[in-house]
């Protein structure tokens, strides 16, 4: 089973510089995401979750928590330190925290 985050604890990870995924679609994570989040949709994590670092945690999040526990168990299983993010994005922007629209951005 997934290990779940708070939506407090998450914030000050965020705060503090966190590695945060997003497991949403990407128009999802168009319409608005965690500033920061990287993009990686649930049917690409089992391919693409050998390109998370495992010496840091990871915090996973999607709209409401459900997508998010799925991909932080499979993370989990193969050695990433992943917390699934309680509420999701949904939960983090109806607090009032930060939200930004946009693909993600491409690294130079």
């Amino acid at each position: 089973m997934a290990r779940e985050v708070t939506q407090e604890a998450f914030a000050a990870a965020w705060a503090a510089g966190a590695l945060v995924v997003d497991v949403r679609e990407a128009d999802e994570y168009a319409a608005g995401h965690v500033p920061g989040a990287r993009l990686m949709a649930l049917r690409t994590v089992p391919t693409r979750s050998g390109e998370l670092p495992t010496d840091r945690p990871v915090f996973v999040i999607c709209a409401s928590g459900n997508r998010s526990r799925t991909a932080a168990d499979w993370m989990n299983s193969r050695g990433v330190d992943a917390y699934s993010v309680t509420g999701g994005t949904g939960t983090w922007a109806r607090a009032g925290r930060p939200v930004v629209a946009g693909p993600q951005e491409r690294a130079a």
